[in-house]
């Protein structure tokens, strides 16, 4: 009975029924080839509450047959060929792993690329700061991060006749004399003498150095183990093995091969040249990656106080969104805010969706409502208005980088910006208006799309940006060298590149018009090896088909459809930074391995949604929007004060600029002139880039003159404090307004009319602390209209008026 309750108790603190601890044991086969090949492994214990334990040394390992293999620590090792299980036994379960044998008694000759240019990777040889450098260090030069080891290859044997190897005596090498730290050498020693590092090279010198041939199996793929683990305390170690698999269909334990890094090194570590031991350290969550040959894969770690008693509560849930959030929270033993008051909500969602605040009647038809579902139905009504769209042509113009130029007239900007707001206010489904804007084919003035090929020109800014729009990744790196923290190469580049190398363009009869076409011819050549590219979808393992095709037509229809895992992703990213001020990936537009997602379970039901809901974005911001998540209140809990990644609360964001311009504008009852649009326009509405004010441009509008993200500043500073204080914008509009005066006239008591200033700019009254405060001193004035002008000034100038909370 109490072992019952006990359990009771515990499912009760956990949301769900009880569970048992289990045994898992990674990786969860063994496949052994030749006689050097070896095969770590680890048993992973998961508590009931989710914590885990790396028991590999208390667990018990037999073999079925234990002629075939054997162990060796954590090792299982090659004796004869055949098949066999090994039973890994902890806490009365028993977990079978298959384990096949073959070529026990051959052994593998030593190559150059799948042996040699890994030690280097792993001692650091071929980083950025010693040899991989782009003259090298100190005379010897190696290709970065190892994208070309046919070159690397020459420079260690036939470069400098007779220096670096030393055939007759390898031990006499100047490589490994250096590297051992026997003679003088820069970085230090890097391998000891006799360690398997300098057993592979020495092995590799006494073959004669030799170069691989072709077609030599290369690695396809990474696998780190165990996929995930939660640590209970400082200290708390858990052991990693990567493997890889190879081109020929064989694998190998790469774990002492492998270069490690961690996201987080406070909260877990792990030595770069260590034996894969992660420690755990404070409080939080770290992406741990493993790094061999082009690949980088991670796996989350999370680290609590060592016996941290958590109880979780089982907040209400309004969709998938929010059980996902809930989730994560509970493994990291976070409790998630409450729901904010509707005058907070009713603020926050007037400004996300429609880039403006309620107006005094909306506000208070909202707030009498007692509609059960009151939020979803005004979420709805704001998703139909006109300044919805509006604000998602501003999102898409700046990522497209909509703005007159030399190269781009007003005319073609105001055709390109005009189809753009087409597509959005006609809610035309994302994957259908991208696909005709990549593939966009004729003249700048008849097919304003192609506008986008006239913005940008280069062949290589034009892939690069692709696919840091679309699928939200930086890929400029892998233009000159692998990249040093994502899976994408020079082939990926250069690949990818290929879609683009076909453009035409030409004149036409008027100066400012420029017809786009595909002129099928051209191509990119790898900087390398100098043969050209054959196009290659990214992420894809053959090249494209594209021959006798429009190759951006290709592209086109593979990126904006289901084929392609990163695009409804990517763009649920960006729809989520917009109501969350941080994006799952962050930023949006640095999608890669070595800075992980927050909550990737989330991003990929995201995805998934968007997906269904046949890329209709406004579905999906109902979903977010309609979400607790969305609605949290921004008061943390004792729990999530320092939670800045999980969405535990809501958020603090300072408007951006445009809206911030329109808000004030609306607030005091006035109307802006912008250059190219009627009086009275919003600041969202400006079409060009390169139109700016004083104020946009001190609050942070971009000059769209780069797709990155990082352009929208967002960041409070001294000056936007200092002109809404005493620039040209506030108090003159409260002037202009005259919205007291009116009031005065009226004879509407001075409280009364205090209260409509906090509904207009807080959406919200004033409470009676303040109320009681801002009497005194207007009664006290004698100038009644000024005083109460002062109010309003002071209320504008207020955080609460700047920040969207």
């Amino acid at each position: 009975m109490r072992y019952a309750y006990l359990l009771a108790t515990l499912a009760l603190a956990l949301g769900g029924p009880a569970r048992a601890q289990t045994i898992a044991v990674y990786p969860p086969d063994v496949n052994l080839e030749t006689a050097r090949d070896r095969q770590s492994f680890v048993v992973q214990l998961t508590q009931p509450d989710g914590i885990t334990r790396d028991v590999t040394a208390q667990a018990q390992v037999t073999f079925a047959n234990p002629a075939l293999v054997k162990r060796e620590g954590v090792f299982v090792l090659p004796v004869a060929d055949g098949a066999t299980d090994m039973l890994v036994a902890f806490g009365g379960q028993t977990v079978k792993v298959p384990v096949k044998v073959t070529r026990a008694k051959e052994d593998r000759p030593v190559s150059f690329k799948q042996d040699v240019m890994p030690v280097f990777m792993r001692a650091g040889c071929n980083s950025g700061g010693c040899h991989g450098a782009a003259r090298g260090k100190d005379g010897f030069r190696l290709s970065l991060f190892g994208f070309d080891p046919d070159g690397d290859h020459f420079r260690l044997t036939r470069e400098v006749n007779g220096r670096r190897v030393n055939l007759a005596v390898p031990a006499e090498s100047t490589l490994l004399e250096k590297a051992t730290g026997k003679v003088a050498h820069t970085g230090g020693g890097k391998i000891k003498e006799g360690d398997e590092y300098y057993q592979t090279i020495t092995r590799w010198l006494e073959a004669d150095a030799p170069t691989d041939a072709p077609t030599v199996a290369l690695p396809v793929g990474l696998e780190v183990y165990p996929p995930s683990a939660v640590l209970d305390g400082r200290d708390e170690k858990q052991r990693l093995v990567v493997r890889a698999k190879y081109s020929d269909g064989t694998d190998r334990d790469v774990t002492a091969l492998a270069l490690f890094l961690s996201s987080n090194d406070s909260a877990a570590k792990i030595a770069p040249d260590g034996d894969g031991t992660a420690t755990a350290g404070d409080r939080g969550e770290a992406f741990l990656m493993a790094r061999f040959h082009t690949f980088t894969i991670g796996v989350p770690f999370i680290t609590l106080p060592k016996d941290l008693k958590f109880a979780w509560t089982n907040p209400p849930e309004a969709n998938y969104i929010d059980t996902l959030v809930h989730n994560k929270l509970k493994k990291l033993r976070i409790e998630p805010s409450g729901v904010c008051d509707d005058q907070t909500f009713v603020r926050r969602v007037y400004l996300d969706i429609v880039g403006g605040l309620p107006t005094p009647e909306e506000f208070a038809r909202f707030m009498v409502s007692t509609v059960p579902n009151k939020r979803e139905l005004l979420v709805d009504e704001l998703l139909d208005r006109k300044e919805f769209s509006e604000l998602w042509v501003l999102k898409w113009a700046e990522l497209l980088q909509i703005r007159s130029s030399n190269e781009v007239s007003y005319k073609a900007m105001l055709l390109y910006y005009g189809w753009l707001q087409e597509q959005i206010s006609r809610n035309v489904p994302t994957d259908v208006w991208v696909k005709e804007l990549l593939g966009a084919n004729g003249g700048t003035f008849k097919n304003p799309a192609t506008n986008y090929y006239q913005l940008e020109r280069d062949v290589l800014k034009v892939t690069e940006n692709v696919a840091q729009v679309f699928m939200g990744m930086r890929i400029g790196c892998a233009q000159c060298h692998n990249h040093p923290f994502d899976r994408w190469t020079m082939d990926d580049y250069y690949g990818f590149a290929s879609f683009f190398t076909q453009i035409g363009r030409k004149g036409t009869d008027d100066a400012r018009e420029l017809v786009v076409f595909n002129s099928g011819g051209g191509e990119v050549n790898h900087p390398v090896h100098k043969r050209p590219m054959p196009a290659k979808f990214l992420g894809g393992t053959a090249p494209a088909d594209v021959a006798g095709k429009d190759r951006r037509v290709v592209l086109a229809n593979w990126l904006a459809s289901p084929e392609n895992p990163y695009f409804a992703k990517n763009l649920s990213n960006i729809v989520w930074n917009h109501f969350f001020g941080q994006g799952i990936v962050n930023e949006v537009d640095d999608v890669r391995i070595s800075n992980p997602a927050s909550n990737q379970e989330l991003l990929d039901a995201l995805g998934k949604k968007f997906t269904e809901y046949k890329y209709d974005f406004k579905k999906l911001v109902r979903d977010i929007c309609t979400s607790h998540t969305y609605q949290r209140a921004t008061q943390p809990t004792k729990t999530n004060e320092s939670d800045t990644r999980n969405f535990a609360r809501g958020p603090i964001r300072r408007i951006r600029a445009e809206t911030m311009l329109d808000v004030i504008t609306q607030v005091t009852d006035t109307k802006n002139k912008f250059q190219g649009l009627p009086l009275g326009a919003r600041a969202v509405q400006i079409a060009d880039g390169g139109v700016s004010t004083y104020f946009l441009t001190t609050f942070g509008r971009p000059t769209r003159e780069t797709v990155c993200a990082c352009e929208v500043r967002l960041e409070p500073t001294l000056s936007q404090s200092l002109h809404l204080l005493n620039g040209g914008t506030v108090e003159p509009k409260i002037a202009q307004g005259n919205l007291v005066g009116r009031m005065l006239q009226e004879k509407k008591p001075h409280a009364q009319i205090i209260e409509q200033i906090y509904i207009r700019c807080l959406s919200r009254g004033p409470k009676p602390d303040e109320l009681k405060s801002l009497l005194a001193v207007v009664d006290a004035a004698k100038d009644k209209k000024q005083a109460l002008e002062d109010v309003f000034w002071a209320v504008m100038n207020s955080r609460e008026f700047m920040f969207n909370h």
